[in-house]
C-alpha cells in the first residue's frame, strides 16, 4: 500500500486534556493507513549529552537586553515558569542550548520548578552577571503559554508594575548589571552538546476499523472544532481540536475517507471467501441509543454490517470469519424496515423524514442530534441509530435498499403461517406471483393476487391485518383479514417484496426516492 501522507495542509493543531483542561500544540501526519500525533521536542543532534533531558546553561546578562529572554507561567497558574521569547543575537540566543518553552527547573542552583512567577522574575533579575539555568523542554505546554498571543511589548512589561503570569516578563530588561563593556559570545567547544528543537512521532493510531466521535462522552453536545480517533485496540488521539471550522472539517473528511477505504479493503478481502450469497454489503461504525428508564439518553457505539440475508449489530467489529456468530443482534433483511429519521437542515430546523408512509410511527423524541436512522426489526421494536458524519447517511439508505433488494431476489419467495377465523393457513409473498394463500393442510389455494392489486392495509398494531385487493374482473375490493404471530415481520416483508419489485421494474425511482442524499446535497 501507498503510504504516502496525505495530511490536509495547515496540520498543526491542539490537543485538548479534559482533566486539566489545557490544550497543547501538536503537529498531525496522515498516511492511508495511520494517524501520528507528533509533539515538539528538543534533542541533542551532536556531541555528548549526559543528562537525561535536563540542559544546564551559563548565561552572561548583557547591558543591552540583559539575559535576551521573557518568562511565561508559574506556580500559580499550575504550570511551570517557561521560556517565551529568545531575542535574537542576545545572550540566551548566543547559547545555542535554550529553546521557546523551556521550562525552568533551576536558576543558580534554586530548585523553582513549584515557585511563582514573582519569585523567579525576582531571582532571575538579582541573579548577578553570571546566571546558571537548568531547563528541560515541555512537551505539553498548555496553550496559553504560547507565543506571542496576547503578550505585550517588552516595553510595557517593567512599566505595569506587576507582571501577569499569562503575559511576557522581558527579562532582559533592568538586570542589576555592573559590567559596561558587552561581553563576547563565548565560542562552542567542539564537543560541546548541539541541540534542535524537533517534530517527533508520539503516538501512531492505526485507521483501519477505526471510529470518530464528536460528542463530548455521555452526552448530545457536540464539540466545537473538535474530535477524537478511537483505534480499533481501543487507543485514542486524545480531543484533537483545530484552529477553525474549516480546518476541522477538512480534517474529518480525509480520516473518514481513509478510514472507509480501509473499510472496503476489508470487506472485498473477507468476500474472497465468502459465497456469492453472503458477501458483505457494507459496514461501519454507528450511536445507537440506549432505551433507559431515566430521561438522558445514552449512547453507545455499536458496529453494524449488512451481510448476505442478515443484518447484524455488534459490539465490536468482526475480525475473523467466528466473529460473525457473536453478533448481538441479528435480524433477516427481508423482515427490516430502514428509515431515515431526522435530518439537520442547513436552517437548522428538523425535517421529519418519512420515508415509508404505509407503515407510519409517531416519534416524540427530544434529540439533538442530526444525522439519525432507525431500523425497524419484528415485534414492533426498532434500532435506533446515529452517525456522525452526513455522508455516512446516504451511504447506509443506499447500502440497506441495496441489500434487502438483492436477498428478495434471492430469496424468491417467503412464507408465513397466519390464521384467518381459527383456520391454520400459509401466506407466501412471491416475487414473481405476488400473494398467495393456501390450506396449510391440503395446499388448496384459497386466494392470489399480484403486487399491482394490493390497494391499501391496516392493522391492530398486534397481530391482525386487513389486505384490500382488486379484483380485476370485477373491479371490486376484496377484504382479507389474517392473523400473524409476528406482524410486524410480515408487514416489511411486504415492503421489501414490493420496494424490490419497484427497483427491478425502474432503478432511477428507487435513486430518485434517497431523502437522505436529496437533502444533504441540496444544502
Amino acid at each position: 500500500h501507498s503510504t504516502e501522507p496525505t495530511s490536509p495542509p495547515g496540520s498543526i493543531a491542539l490537543l485538548y486534556d479534559e482533566g486539566s483542561e489545557n490544550a497543547y500544540d501538536i503537529q498531525l501526519k496522515l498516511t492511508k493507513e495511520v494517524l501520528t500525533i507528533q509533539k515538539q521536542d528538543v534533542i541533542c543532534v551532536s556531541g555528548s549529552d549526559h543528562s537525561t533531558n535536563h540542559r544546564t546553561v551559563t548565561l552572561h546578562r548583557q547591558p543591552v537586553g540583559g539575559l535576551g529572554l521573557s518568562i511565561k507561567g508559574g506556580a500559580e497558574h499550575k504550570v511551570p515558569v517557561v521560556i517565551s521569547k529568545i531575542f535574537k543575537d542576545q545572550a540566551a540566543d548566543q547559547t545555542g542550548m535554550l529553546f521557546i518553552g523551556d521550562a525552568l527547573i533551576q536558576v543558580n542552583g534554586i530548585n523553582v520548578e513549584s515557585a511563582t512567577h514573582e519569585e523567579v522574575v525576582h531571582l532571575l533579575r538579582n541573579a548577578g552577571d553570571e546566571v546558571t539555568v537548568t531547563v528541560q523542554y515541555l512537551r505539553e505546554a498548555p496553550s496559553f503559554l504560547k507565543l506571542p498571543l496576547g503578550s505585550p511589548g517588552p516595553s510595557s512589561d517593567h512599566s505595569s508594575g506587576a507582571s501577569s503570569p499569562l503575559f511576557d516578563s522581558g527579562l532582559h530588561l533592568n538586570g542589576n548589571s555592573t559590567n559596561t563593556a558587552p561581553s563576547s559570545p563565548s565560542s562552542p567547544i567542539a564537543n560541546e552538546p548541539k541541540y534542535e528543537k524537533r517534530w517527533l512521532d508520539t503516538l501512531s493510531v492505526p485507521l483501519s476499523m477505526a471510529r470518530i466521535s464528536r460528542y463530548k462522552a455521555g452526552t448530545d453536545k457536540l464539540r466545537s472544532n473538535a474530535f477524537e480517533v478511537l483505534a480499533l485496540d481501543g487507543v485514542s488521539t486524545g480531543i484533537l481540536q483545530f484552529y477553525t471550522v474549516q480546518e476541522c472539517a477538512d480534517w474529518l473528511r480525509a480520516l473518514s475517507t481513509n478510514i472507509s477505504d480501509l473499510t472496503l479493503q476489508n470487506m472485498k478481502m473477507a468476500n474472497k471467501c465468502c459465497s456469492l450469497s453472503e458477501q458483505i454489503i457494507h459496514m461501519g461504525w454507528v450511536n445507537e441509543r440506549l432505551e433507559g428508564t431515566d430521561s438522558s439518553q445514552l449512547y453507545k457505539y455499536k458496529f453494524l454490517a449488512l451481510k448476505g440475508s442478515s443484518f447484524y449489530i455488534f459490539s465490536t467489529p468482526p475480525v475473523s470469519t467466528l466473529d460473525w456468530v457473536r453478533a448481538e443482534k441479528i435480524y433477516h433483511l427481508c423482515e427490516v424496515l430502514f428509515k431515515v429519521h431526522k435530518l439537520w437542515l442547513a436552517d437548522d430546523c428538523w425535517l421529519q423524514a418519512n420515508l415509508y408512509l404505509g407503515i407510519h410511527q409517531d416519534y416524540e423524541l427530544e434529540d439533538q442530534r442530526p444525522y439519525c436512522f432507525n431500523v425497524m426489526v419484528g415485534h414492533g421494536k426498532s434500532h435506533y441509530f446515529n452517525v456522525e458524519l452526513g455522508s455516512e447517511l446516504p451511504a447506509w439508505e443506499k447500502s440497506f435498499q441495496r441489500a434487502i433488494f438483492l436477498e428478495v431476489q434471492r430469496t424468491g419467495s417467503k412464507t408465513y403461517m397466519c390464521s384467518c377465523q381459527g383456520v391454520t393457513l400459509c401466506f407466501t409473498v412471491d416475487f414473481a406471483l405476488g400473494f398467495t394463500c393456501f390450506d396449510s393442510k391440503t395446499k388448496n389455494v384459497l386466494w392470489r393476487f399480484k403486487f399491482s392489486q394490493l390497494k391499501g392495509s391496516s392493522d391492530d398494531g398486534k397481530t391482525r391485518v386487513k389486505l384490500l385487493f382488486q379484483n380485476l374482473d370485477t373491479k371490486q375490493i376484496e377484504m382479507k383479514e389474517l392473523e400473524f404471530q409476528d406482524l410486524t415481520a410480515v408487514l416489511h416483508c411486504i415492503h421489501s417484496f414490493i420496494a424490490a419489485k419497484v427497483a427491478s421494474l425502474d432503478p432511477v425511482f428507487i435513486d430518485s426516492q434517497s431523502i437522505a442524499r436529496k437533502h444533504l446535497y441540496s444544502n
